[in-house]
């Protein structure tokens, strides 16, 4: 990969309320504050969004300081092979990579999905998530997604709680495809309760049910559910290590740093047999686009986050039939 020219570098922070408040296991959220870095060449501009990784303190002030941090590298014109050295895992080098991919597809007239190596997109199902609430609220959150096909539920670690939510949300959605978050809820010794009450409920995957670095309490352990690892796997380094714990890698650009390492753990977790998962921080659809382009190689797409938005950005991802769709026009579209 040759040096690009050199750059101008623009950093935004922007907040974007939330329609209601949305509330998962530890942490409640209002608002998504979201970083957005532009690059120029004075010709054609390249944009990406970060929201960061709120459990890492990977905030926007944080994700800034990084980015200034870096500013003489990048606007000298650094490769996106160069910044993968330059800047760890984290919201800051998701967001100067994603503005990279599309400043190349700018440049070079070929949209980032055909750069990227990936199937020509096509719409993708997306499960739609319900925020942990009472399971009467739960469940009309399910009815009110009328048009989705796939459901993903976040749990608290209240067991007795968590399983009244999935049998409420279960009547009331039969025919729906059901995922559950556990975001680190539980423990080792309360899984074999969860899992026969997850299945009872026809639930087909139950992600992170234990907490970060308690990965190897899952040595050994058989579960009849898929178990999908989110927290668990931040960058490429992690992902070997999730065999025999773990069924599905759960990718975020967030977390892992962008969309080249994104791919990149994709493709070798394909290599090891793990199924692959694209997953979202609550942003707005500049944040999708990349996703969705993760998301032709994956097998479980949630890519949902601008639904909680009391406003998403136009043009904005489109949601139809339980599927989302990504037109170039949001961000990737060659010159």
């Amino acid at each position: 990969m040759t040096p690009n020219p050199a750059l101008s570098l623009d950093v935004m922070v922007e907040t974007f309320p939330l329609a209601k408040p949305f509330r998962i296991s530890g942490h409640v959220f209002t608002e998504a504050p979201v970083v957005v870095v532009t690059l120029s060449d004075g010709v054609h501009q390249g944009r990406g969004e970060a929201a960061g990784v709120y459990y890492l303190d990977d905030d926007v002030p944080a994700m800034v300081t990084a980015i200034e941090n870096v500013r003489e590298s990048v606007e000298a014109g650094l490769t996106r092979d160069d910044l993968q050295g330059l800047l760890p895992a984290g919201g800051a080098r998701n967001a100067i990579d994603c503005a990279l991919w599309e400043l190349e597809a700018r440049r070079s007239g070929v949209p980032v999905w055909q750069a990227a190596g990936v199937p020509e997109p096509c719409p993708l199902r997306t499960t739609f998530t319900l925020g942990a609430d009472d399971p009467e609220v739960m469940a009309q959150g399910a009815r009110d997604f009328a048009q989705a096909r796939a459901l993903k539920l976040k749990l608290t670690g209240d067991l007795d709680l968590d399983l009244a939510r999935v049998k409420a949300v279960r009547a009331a959605r039969p025919e729906c495809w059901i995922g559950v978050d556990a975001n680190q809820g539980f423990a080792i010794d309360q899984l074999d309760r969860l899992v026969a009450g997850l299945l009872d409920a026809g639930v087909k995957l139950l992600e992170q049910p234990l907490a970060r670095g308690r990965e190897a309490d899952l040595d050994g352990y058989r579960s009849a559910i898929p178990i999908a690892a989110d927290e668990s796997v931040l960058t490429l380094a992690d992902v070997d290590g999730l065999v025999g714990r773990f069924d599905v890698v759960n990718i975020k650009l967030d977390k892992c740093g962008g969309l080249t390492e994104a791919l990149a753990i994709a493709r070798r977790a394909r290599e090891l047999g793990l199924g692959v998962m694209v997953g979202n921080m609550v942003s707005t659809s500049l944040s999708m686009a990349p996703a969705f382009v993760v998301g032709q190689l994956c097998d479980i797409v949630d890519l949902d986050g601008p639904i909680f938005l009391a406003a998403d950005r136009q043009p904005a991802i489109r949601y139809a039939n339980g599927d989302a769709w990504c037109g170039e026009d949001i961000w990737g579209r060659a010159a």
